[in-house]
């Protein structure tokens, strides 16, 4: 199963300030992480969301 998530930031500065230390941090330099995406995998797909905050349900 492949997961998929988004975050919402409450405010652009605060979103510039959270993205600024995320990639200052070594483990997201390019090749850091070998091979873990395979494109040839993900050809086909189909996406559901499994939760929506906003859909109100309950």
């Amino acid at each position: 199963m492949v997961v998929f998530s988004g975050i919402e930031w409450p405010s652009k500065p605060a979103r510039d300030a959270g993205m600024a230390k995320v990639m200052s941090d070594p483990r997201m330099k390019p090749g850091s992480m070998g091979d873990v995406f395979d494109g040839k995998r993900m050809i086909f797909g189909g996406f559901a969301p499994m939760l929506d905050e906003r859909s109100g349900g309950g």
